[in-house]
């Protein structure tokens, strides 16, 4: 990395530009708007809204297969029972509402599977090292 501006950060979905972040920071005037807020505040809001949830396309057939439908708040939540897995050092885990179950590797933000709450009750679900209930 000889070249100091194209200094990137990988972020699961994609780069950040550590450096374009820092120069909106210093292009703001002496009083700041309320909205936009210091440099570290808005590093947060560049990394938070790089923390969605991807899915394998194995849990996509899976999804579309037996119907299940996740909306905006349902995938919200299930991104915040991640980000809890995730501070107890999780690396898969299960995360189970009233309508589905997905396993969910933690490190990549990826949904490995689903199962509707039927298919759920006939198997075993391994390879988890947690679960969290919503």
């Amino acid at each position: 990395m000889s070249d100091v501006n194209t200094q990137q950060v990988a972020n699961f979905q994609r780069p950040v530009d550590l450096l374009e972040i820092a120069r909106r920071g210093q292009k703001q005037p002496a009083a700041k708007k309320a909205d936009e807020g210091s440099f570290k505040d808005m590093f947060s809001r560049e990394l938070a809204g790089a923390k969605e949830l991807s899915f394998s396309k194995h849990a996509q057939a899976r999804l579309f297969s037996r119907g299940i439908e996740l909306s905006n708040e349902m995938l919200s939540n299930i991104g915040n029972a991640v980000d809890k897995a995730e501070a107890k050092g999780s690396r898969e885990t299960l995360v189970l509402t009233e309508e589905v179950a997905l396993v969910v590797s933690v490190e990549n933000r990826t949904v490995i599977t689903a199962f509707d709450r039927e298919n759920l009750r006939d198997g075993v679900v391994t390879s988890i090292d947690s679960a969290v209930i919503l």
